[in-house]
């Protein structure tokens, strides 16, 4: 009895891509088109775009109808966008995401599907021996990385070498499990994702990953402010799986204040913590 293929969900948020993620969105469709036997969809999730990306997405849809948008007219963060993105889950067996830049090869993207008979979620890393850096990292962005990838080592002690590579891949179950922990909206989503999965019992498996960095990224243009709001946004991660949960609540106004001066996505909040 054969068993049927696992559907594939491919979210990639994108804010302002016009410029570049027509090729990007085209060699995803065709190289899973090709080379994937079950069904997959590609979703563009924009976050508040000021250009015409959306248009460009459409144009792809035409050709390839596995293409489709889910657009917020407002700013959301990368993070709130996946957030949004993860809510339909219900389309896949498999959810995936990866930037708009195209840093992350379609087959990179694949490899870690492939593996995902051996944990509930995988994630790509740049930084285990055997990944694959086409093109590396300015020096300021690898120091900065490497002191919030310390950072979020001594806050959580997960043993992950690279929380923020943008190419993972997880789980319906996993999704539906946890979305209700997800809070981050700016980037430092990732290790709200990787923190709320090891809390609800998931397995996650670290595997090397082909990468390019691409020119032009925003968070080298604000690195700065980037990383001011990521730390913020691992400290309030911290708490929520704390006693001082609390606190957050008599700090809500400033706290709001600092991610509006920092021109920052201010975290969602839910109901009670999540302990």
């Amino acid at each position: 009895m054969s068993v049927k293929p696992h559907r594939l969900l491919i979210l990639v948020p994108a804010y302002n891509e016009e410029a570049r993620i027509e090729p990007v969105l085209r060699s995803y469709a065709q190289y899973f088109q090709q080379n994937y036997q079950g069904e997959f969809r590609v979703v563009v999730v924009l976050n508040g775009c000021r250009d015409n990306t959306l248009g460009v997405v459409q144009r792809v849809a035409k050709e390839f109808p596995a293409v489709s948008a889910l657009e917020f007219k407002e700013p959301i963060g990368k993070g709130g966008a996946l957030i949004e993105g993860l809510r339909l889950a219900s389309l896949g067996d498999f959810i995936g995401y990866v930037d708009a830049d195209g840093a992350s090869p379609p087959h990179a993207l694949h490899a870690l599907i492939q593996r995902m008979g051996e944990a509930d979620c995988v994630i790509g890393s740049r930084w285990l021996p055997g990944a694959t850096l086409h093109q590396a990292q300015p020096f300021l962005r690898r120091f900065t990385s490497r002191t919030f990838h310390f950072i979020v080592e001594l806050l959580f002690w997960m043993n992950i070498k690279d929380t923020q590579c943008p190419c993972k891949v997880m789980t319906r179950e996993c999704v539906e499990k946890i979305h209700s922990s997800l809070q981050i909206a700016d980037l430092a989503f990732d290790v709200n994702l990787l923190v709320a999965l090891r809390r609800a019992g998931f397995r996650v498996l670290e595997v090397p990953t082909e990468w390019t960095d691409q020119a032009g990224s925003k968070v080298t243009a604000s690195l700065f402010r980037s990383s001011l709001t990521m730390f913020l946004s691992v400290v309030r991660i911290r708490l929520i799986y704390s006693p001082f949960y609390s606190w957050l609540r008599l700090l809500s106004p400033l706290e709001g204040w600092i991610y509006k001066k920092l021109r920052a996505p201010a975290p969602r909040r839910t109901e009670s913590g999540q302990k």
